[in-house]
């Protein structure tokens, strides 16, 4: 017989399935405590422990009063009590069979531990989610967040959980029918329950071990442990675990044939019986009580106990009492040798051991297909209807069909669009790459051109300009003139050197020759140095570790032409009387920084983006040709700062 009961969701206070007796003495008095709580967090508390007692028993009212303490939280912004909130629904769903909400709320546990990087309450919150996954048959998840739980427990050193903690993981193994895990597992839930003197966690480690030694056929090690767990239950005067190891007892004396002490105990489960809160139990309890009639041969009496076990068990949906029904009906007739009536009972118990395998397999469909898991899970469970019943008409086939049909168009529409989206963002990915790449060529060809018409202009017009000065210079020597023509042939020579001058400029300023031969750091010294000295505006230039930067040729010439425009800029619009340009290279972020800053007048920020004239259009498309990112700063009368940031 598998009797394995589950412990949830142990946060600071704890929730305990089937709690102790006099509940409802204890509502009683905490709600005479409710008008008196000295605080709003205390009056939360109060609340939730209310609702722990309607748990088991008035779904109503534990619904009822979680939500008096959640909207009172939320009316007081109280969020230290939020914990304990998601806990009470966690229970409430756990209750109700509904395994996506009851997972959803202690996730959003997991969620403010994560947030706090709180340990006590993440390990705290792996053992509910472990429980509320053992409980609806994902035992995989479950043993995950079983062993995470211990893991952390043991790192926060936080002892006094050890018990419980290690009962959820021995209740996991079991599930798991990793039995040798179980009894190891159920040891350690024994040992710190006498520790720490948790009787609840003695007692069911004591169950759980006793089981898993039942199903490794070792029946005197399973008789031993219940009889231990039933010492202490009638000890302690607890009913639900007296019933368990009564009615375990008798299943394993029945095992070995032993009439007497069948009849012994369940002698003693008559005496208990009626005061067992948990229907589901009940029909556990009158396959036990059929135990003893078959090994007197009283079939008649044995047969009325069961049919009274079966009906309560499907009407409160106890599928493990329903399958140890089944198993007990099939061993009432193959003891009378009625091989089909006992095949009978055999199938509907090997049905229902399918069906909760297929319950777990249907965990992990839902895991992979989310967005599917409503409609999934209806079609399981009328699939299930149909093998075990065979009860599925071409009504529901149909129904269930276009259903699924209309779900198909739906995704298969909404699919449909995101390709769309995904297709417009690839063209518009498309049509800015285009626009860089012809920015580029654009850039490319006009320094190109720039280079070539400044070799043109230094090395052709300004040679023959040099010819014709010294063609001149050698004239003046044979040639006599008055003082005044002499006088104008000086003044011809000064306006052809004044020229010359003007042509290496502006072959300068097209494609400087130093930056091609020294770079980008002395390139920009020397331009900073040229407006300075020429007296139109102060300028200064400072750079950090440049030399340690490795340019490619097009990027360091772009660079410049963007700090030439700025420059400008503040000479033509700004009416400013100094100018700051600072470069510096971050080796390991591979990054330049080039900083312009002046302290004229200033603009409004806003115009930028509505500027008609081509030199702010020409510094920000070569930004964006580097994949740079360009950020200005000022105001009307506030100067101008503009930092520019180029990845190399």
């Amino acid at each position: 017989m598998r009797r394995c009961i589950f412990l949830l969701l142990i946060l600071v206070t704890c929730f305990h399935f089937l709690a102790g007796a006099q509940p409802d003495s204890k509502k009683d008095s905490l709600l005479k405590l409710l008008p008196a709580a000295k605080d709003d967090s205390t009056r939360i508390m109060l609340l939730i422990k209310i609702s722990a007692l309607y748990a088991t028993k008035n779904f109503d009212s534990a619904f009822l009063y979680i939500n008096k303490a959640k909207d009172f939280a939320k009316e007081k912004s109280i969020t230290a009590c939020d914990p304990y909130i998601n806990t009470a629904f966690a229970e409430y769903y756990y209750y109700n069979n509904d395994y996506k909400n009851a997972s959803a709320y202690a996730l959003k546990n997991l969620d403010i531990a994560e947030k706090k990087n709180d340990d006590k309450l993440r390990a705290k919150t792996y053992n509910n989610l472990a429980a509320v996954y053992n409980h609806f048959g994902n035992y995989r998840q479950a043993i995950d967040y079983a062993l995470k739980c211990l893991e952390l427990s043991e790192k926060t050193k936080d002892s006094a959980s050890f018990p419980i903690r290690n009962l959820t993981a021995s209740n996991t193994y079991y599930n798991l029918k990793q039995y040798e895990k179980t009894i190891l597992y159920s040891k350690r839930a024994v040992e710190y329950g006498e520790k720490f003197n948790n009787t609840y966690a003695v007692m069911m480690g004591l169950n759980n071990m006793a089981t898993a030694y039942t199903d490794l056929h070792k029946i005197d090690s399973s008789i031993f442990f219940y009889t231990k767990q039933l010492y202490i239950a009638q000890r302690e005067e607890d009913v639900v675990n007296t019933i368990y190891a009564l009615v375990n007892l008798s299943y394993n004396h029945f095992k070995i044939g032993n009439l007497s002490g069948v009849e012994k105990y369940l002698s003693m489960l008559d005496k208990v019986d009626e005061q067992m809160p948990d229907k589901k139990t009940l029909a556990e309890i009158y396959a036990a009580k059929s135990l003893g009639y078959i090994l007197k041969k009283e079939y008649q009496p044995a047969r009325a106990q069961l049919d009274s076990g079966i009906a309560i068990a499907i009407k409160e949906n106890a599928t493990d009492a329903l399958g140890n029904l089944y198993n007990t009906y099939s061993k009432l007739y193959f003891t009378q040798n009625k091989i089909k009536e006992a095949e009978d009972y055999t199938y509907k118990y090997d049905s229902l051991q399918s069906a909760l395998n297929l319950k777990e397999l249907n965990f992990y469909t839902e895991d992979l297909e989310t967005k599917y898991e409503t409609q999934k899970k209806e079609s399981q469970i009328q699939l299930q209807k149909a093998e075990l019943h065979q009860k599925n008409t071409l009504n529901y086939i149909l129904a269930g069909s276009a259903v699924a049909l209309l779900l198909i168009s739906l995704l298969s529409y909404r699919n449909y669009k995101n390709r769309q989206k995904l297709q417009q963002a690839r063209i518009d990915e498309l049509e800015t790459e285009k626009q860089l790449t012809a920015t580029g060529a654009v850039l490319k060809g006009e320094e190109q051109e720039r280079t070539r018409l400044a070799k043109d202009l230094h090395d052709g017009l300004g040679g023959m300009l040099s010819g014709i000065k010294h063609s001149l210079s050698n004239m003046k020597g044979n040639l006599i003139m008055t003082p005044d023509n002499a006088q104008a042939f000086e003044r011809s020579i000064d306006m052809l050197d004044s020229s010359i001058r003007e042509m290496r400029r502006v072959a300068h300023n097209m494609m400087p020759e130093v930056l091609v031969k020294y770079g980008l750091d002395t390139a920009l010294k020397e331009f900073c140095n040229e407006i300075d000295s020429s007296g139109v505006i102060r300028t200064s230039y400072h750079s950090m570790a440049m030399s340690k930067a490795d340019i490619e040729q097009t990027t360091a010439v772009t660079i410049y032409r963007i700090v030439q425009e700025l420059v400008n800029n503040a000479i033509k619009h700004a009416a400013a009387t100094n100018v700051l340009v600072q470069t510096q290279y971050s080796e390991s972020e591979k990054l330049i920084s080039v900083t312009v800053e002046d302290d004229g007048k200033g603009f409004d920020l806003s115009s930028l983006t509505q500027a008609s004239g081509i030199g702010w259009g020409n510094i920000q498309n070569r930004v964006d040709f580097l994949k740079g990112k360009i950020d200005v700063q000022g105001g009307e009368g506030k100067g101008t700062s503009v930092l520019i940031e180029i990845g190399i």
